[in-house]
């Protein structure tokens, strides 16, 4: 069965850093494209990083970009998203998704497992 954990999630201050880690087990997500999305209350969850399974490819949203890594250790099949410069209005539910196919994708029904979320709050 395939697991996604997301940890590193918490309570900072804006301006702060925070770095996310995604473990994949179950099976191996080398090859995988793996993105991060986020829900923050009350509104829909949006696409946050992508990154292809080669590591070639990276995707960001515009609202991140500049401020956020999405990176992989593919020995650890693990996922990370490096957080800088944070903002309030980054706080959300951060998730953890795969893909099953090695290209990225910016859509979230493309994603085919999911971790539960860590949540990640920012103060002003």
């Amino acid at each position: 069965q395939v697991q996604l954990v997301e940890s590193g999630g918490g309570l900072v201050q804006a301006g702060d850093s925070l770095r996310l880690s995604c473990a994949v087990s179950g099976r191996t997500f080398s090859s995988n494209a793996m993105g991060w999305f986020r829900q923050a209350p009350g509104k829909e969850r949006e696409f946050v990083a992508a990154i292809s399974g080669s590591s070639r490819a990276t995707n960001y949203a515009d609202s991140v970009k500049g401020r956020f890594t999405i990176s992989r250790d593919g020995a650890k099949n693990t996922v990370y998203l490096q957080m800088n410069s944070l903002k309030p209005e980054d706080t959300a539910v951060y998730y953890c998704a795969a893909r099953d196919v090695g290209w990225t994708s910016l859509l979230e029904y493309n994603y085919v497992n999911w971790g539960q979320g860590t949540q990640v709050t920012v103060s002003s």
